[in-house]
């Protein structure tokens, strides 16, 4: 069972909105995920991210490989967490 940390996305359209969850490589974007890690809209001005970094690195410790958007993610919500 090959696990990713994608993006799944829940907007509407011209609205995009996104969770980032923990899913089976295999199956469909928005299809069932394991765990929702958080959510993520692109379009907000502030407070745009909201993601569990403690969550995503046990995921990571067990084998769920990121893409690169969901990396970036985490690195930037990990980055957030030490400044505040």
């Amino acid at each position: 069972m090959a696990l990713k940390i994608r993006l799944s996305r829940i907007g509407s359209t011209h609205n995009p909105v996104y969770h980032v969850v923990v899913a089976e490589a295999r199956s469909r974007r928005d299809g069932a995920a394991t765990e929702v890690l958080g959510t993520y809209n692109p379009r907000a001005k502030n407070d745009s991210l909201k993601l569990d970094t403690v969550r995503a690195d046990y995921w990571v410790s067990k084998g769920a490989i990121p893409t690169d958007t969901a990396l970036s993610l985490i690195k930037k919500a990990k980055k957030a967490a030490v400044v505040a």
